[in-house]
């Protein structure tokens, strides 16, 4: 085993205390799948590269729903495994030290199916003639195992072979594709660091359509019989992305894919790289632009940067629902502004029972989270102005891409770039406070004149 400066331990886990070991970081991930439509059947070989936190001699992985049949460690051929309903322990020989690397390969197999969580069912899910993989915040091992935690982030290779009637997408860049006695092998490299939730797999009849996004590569990946709503309904898609690299900073990623699934869809999924909707959601009348701008924006607020724990999840959805308002507003329609207030007024007629900045993980995905979220940010710009609303959104992602944030951060990040701003008593009231504040006077900037 090769030792090296260890990593830190993973922060704890108290949304998802039965999610993750904090003992370890998982470095790289290499899937090989294989996956039968007609009977549900998936068969792989994970490959984990692991650094150690902390000293050891056993450590748990994620895997819900599937069943493995091997694991092998390399360099140590007396480890064993045992396996609940949720985990794979490992038990290494001997003890190993804080900063030691452990290669671990899992054989596995089963018929996956979504695992049932508080938030409804989450991970592998069949649909009509596919497969869909929406894994926040929890799905992840109902396909691989993993150290599922949302601070843990590593880069995979994705190899899947499927009946070849069928296209792959995966997260990542398509490296390459070949076909053979019936299966066509898609592989996938991601280099960017990416947490496990975000990592996906879509499987259906697709017809790809490759574009330009303001300088990014983007893909498209839709059934044919959607092309024209789609056409429409992501139109202003490089617009869009010019928007968000002038207030968010660069896209953090190689590419940008965008999957309209034949089926409709419950609520569009966020992917690192990668957002999907369902056919109800891209409906050729533009009618649900501001999700294309949500999970578009999770890019930079939720993937790039992404979260230390789900207590800060705020970072993730406050900041992609303030850039639909931001998206409006640079678009010609509603301010950022007008919006705020709307749905200050909105918030103002429900309970205030919600504290933004540690809702309790029955709370996480509630639309008072994403809103409140929002108007926090909005507050912030009233009262510091666009200029340093702006610079502290841009040197946000550029200080933390790649990597994972807390409420804490943020607050010191933005009170060092304005250190005469009364930022405590703004961020208290509205992140620690039950009561809805009230939103500072409105100013006349617009985001639209300043993308000029």
């Amino acid at each position: 085993m090769i030792r090296a400066a260890a990593p830190e331990p993973l922060p704890g886990n108290p949304y998802t205390p039965q999610s993750g070991d904090v003992s370890i970081r998982v470095e790289r991930y290499d899937l090989a799948l294989k996956y039968r439509m007609q009977n549900n059947r998936l068969s792989g070989t994970a490959t984990l590269s692991i650094r150690t936190a902390v000293p050891l001699n056993a450590f748990s992985l994620d895997l819900v729903g599937l069943r493995a049949s091997k694991v092998n460690v390399r360099g140590d051929k007396q480890a064993r495994f045992k396996q609940s309903d949720r985990k794979l322990k490992v038990t290494l020989s001997r003890r190993v030290e804080a900063g030691d690397a452990i290669t671990l390969e899992v054989v596995y197999e089963g018929a996956p199916r979504p695992r049932r969580s508080r938030w409804g069912a989450i991970g592998w899910e069949e649909l009509e003639d596919g497969i869909i993989v929406a894994s926040q915040p929890t799905g992840a091992p109902t396909w691989f195992p993993c150290n599922d935690h949302p601070a843990d982030k590593a880069s995979y290779r994705i190899q899947v072979s499927v009946d070849s009637n069928y296209d792959v997408v995966a997260t990542g860049t398509l490296s390459s594709k070949r076909a053979s006695g019936g299966l066509t092998t898609w592989v996938y490299e991601e280099a960017a660091p990416t947490a496990t939730y975000l990592v996906t797999l879509q499987i259906g009849r697709y017809q790809r359509e490759d574009v330009q996004l303001a300088g990014v590569s983007g893909h498209l990946h839709y059934p044919p019989s959607l092309a024209r709503r789609v056409g429409t309904d992501l139109a202003d898609l490089a617009k869009m992305m010019g928007t968000f690299e002038l207030t968010f900073g660069p896209y953090p990623f190689d590419t940008y894919a965008v999957i309209v699934t034949a089926d409709d869809l419950e609520i569009p999924l966020e992917a690192q790289g990668m957002a999907i909707f369902g056919a109800n959601q891209i409906d050729g009348a533009r009618g649900q632009e501001r999700l294309v701008a949500h999970e578009l924006a999770h890019q930079w607020f939720g993937n790039s940067v992404g979260v230390a724990g789900w207590q800060h999840i705020w970072l993730n959805e406050g900041f992609a629902c303030y850039a639909e308002w931001i998206w409006s507003e640079a678009s010609g329609a509603e301010s950022a502004d007008e919006l705020a207030r709307y749905y200050w007024r909105s918030l103002s007629r429900l309970p205030q029972d919600l504290l933004l900045g540690d809702p309790g993980a029955a709370d996480m995905f509630d639309d008072r989270v994403y809103k409140r979220g929002a108007l926090t940010l909005h507050a912030l710009r009233l009262t510091i102005g666009d200029s340093a609303f702006f610079e502290i959104l841009t040197s946000w992602t550029q200080k933390k891409r790649s990597s994972v944030a807390s409420t804490a951060e943020f607050l010191e990040h933005a009170a060092a770039l304005v250190p005469d701003a009364p930022l405590q008593e703004l961020f208290d009231a509205w992140l620690y406070q039950l009561a809805l504040p009230d939103l500072p006077s409105a100013v006349r900037a617009k985001v639209r004149r300043l993308l000029r």
